[in-house]
């Protein structure tokens, strides 16, 4: 199989490996959107871009009664809207990226298919530790808002949400500390796929269009030229790179490409893979990751204000791996994942929530496959430790050099619960699977 990947021996359009297909695999003319209104047509001259978001800013439920300076101030806020159009995703955004939301969302939903009300489900509120460096140039668009995590809930027609303060301390006389400005629920329909996606047989969501899994001679010419010419043979003997896994493409998985920004940014090389779990919670089933994919997608993008899906590579719960950011799988693209060690790392998401559910041994296995190639095409060690240089965050200051595992959690650069406790204690087994991969 060529650098090609042999694209037209499977029907599909020949594109470098090192270059997104997104332009050469446009969503197919006819497509419509989904029940919400859809966005303009793309570019590229695609119909309508399957999908919505409908945002519904919040109302005050209680106010503080006590003194100044938060006497007044909303301490729970919440809508219940039982008119609304089908959708699968939720979150909460507000006005400041920089603001944290201190207290706690609940949500339930209630099933277009049975008109029955979930129960109450939390969101995770802290989602400020995903998202572009400071001072970088998607960090400050003007477009950035502050969000919790999104959360699949299925296809629904009626929503509760209540978003409260908390106190700010154990102290029962502490005052609460007052709700962000601008709260707002998102609605998320990701929309039809299109005639690009459907499942396999075995459950797992695998998209027509798909990046091959090559051998590893093949696997090797991926190996990144140095500078002045092509890798000799001799560096070709001496590399660990492991087989590419298998990928399913942007195209395959539906990604609507005239929602995101035009162009890609890149990064100088990949030293570190950052682990992460969604927190989009586990109930899906592996042939509707395309569609949780394509709402976290557009929650991203239409509601925190990024240039494109943070993550370059997500991982469903069957193991099936998919292309995140644009701008070509084997290429060092900048993701929005980690703040502050963005620069010179990949970020792979495993898709659910991990803290106390036992991730599969599938996905694991998908993510030693995946960083064994990733970080052997930029001659990493998967078991060994690295340098970053981190652009700023709540456990280190900007331009403090980190030593990090060259596998690391997304907690190991920044203070937070993410991957979640059970996902992050199996990363040490990825490591050692991946370093094996890579025949070291």
């Amino acid at each position: 199989m060529s650098r090609i990947w042999g694209m037209r021996r499977y029907g599909f359009p020949a594109c470098s490996i090192g270059v997104t297909c997104a332009a050469a695999l446009t969503l197919a003319p006819g497509l419509t959107g989904g029940r919400a209104s859809a966005e303009p047509a793309s570019a590229t001259g695609s119909a309508a871009v399957p999908g919505s978001t409908r945002s519904l800013p919040l109302a005050p439920l209680t106010r503080d009664p006590g003194p100044a300076p938060n006497h007044g101030a909303a301490l729970e806020q919440g809508l219940r809207r039982t008119d609304v159009r089908h959708f699968s995703l939720v979150g909460v955004v507000w006005d400041d990226p920089d603001t944290e939301l201190r207290g706690s969302v609940r949500i339930r939903t209630r099933s277009a298919a049975t008109g029955g009300w979930s129960g109450w489900q939390d969101i995770d509120t802290h989602n400020a530790d995903h998202g572009a460096d400071p001072g970088t140039a998607e960090r400050t668009s003007g477009h950035v808002h502050g969000a919790t995590a999104p959360l699949w809930v299925g296809d629904c027609d009626g929503v509760d949400v209540r978003v409260r303060a908390d106190a700010g301390s154990r102290d029962p006389a502490a005052r609460p500390v007052p709700l962000p400005s601008g709260l707002r629920l998102e609605l998320v329909d990701p929309g039809t796929a299109g005639p690009g996606v459907r499942p396999a047989a075995r459950g797992s969501a695998v998209g027509a269009i798909r990046i091959p899994a090559p051998d590893r001679e093949d696997t090797e010419r991926e190996l990144p030229a140095p500078p002045g010419g092509e890798p000799t043979a001799d560096r070709r003997a001496r590399s660990h790179v492991g087989p590419r896994p298998g990928i399913v493409t942007r195209r395959g998985w539906g990604a609507a490409e005239s929602l995101r920004e035009r162009g890609f940014v890149y990064t100088k090389k990949v030293k570190v893979a950052f682990v992460h779990h969604t927190a989009s919670g586990n109930n899906y089933s592996c042939a509707q990751a395309p569609a949780v994919i394509r709402g976290i997608y557009r929650y991203h993008v239409k509601s925190m204000g990024w240039r494109d899906i943070g993550y370059n590579f997500l991982i469903d719960k069957c193991g099936t791996i998919y292309e995140g950011r644009a701008g070509g799988v084997a290429k060092p693209v900048l993701g929005a994942h980690t703040m502050g060690f963005n620069s010179n790392s990949a970020g792979i998401a495993v898709i659910g929530t991990y803290g106390t559910a036992k991730p599969s041994s599938a996905a694991v296995t998908a993510v030693a496959r995946l960083t064994a190639w990733k970080l052997g095409l930029h001659g990493m060690n998967p078991r060994g430790k690295t340098y970053l240089t981190s652009a700023g965050g709540n456990l280190y200051q900007k331009g403090k050099s980190v030593r990090l595992n060259v596998i690391s959690g997304h907690r190991d650069g920044f203070a937070t619960d993410c991957p979640g406790q059970r996902l992050y204690g199996k990363l040490g087994a990825a490591r050692s699977a991946a370093a094996r991969y890579q025949g070291r």
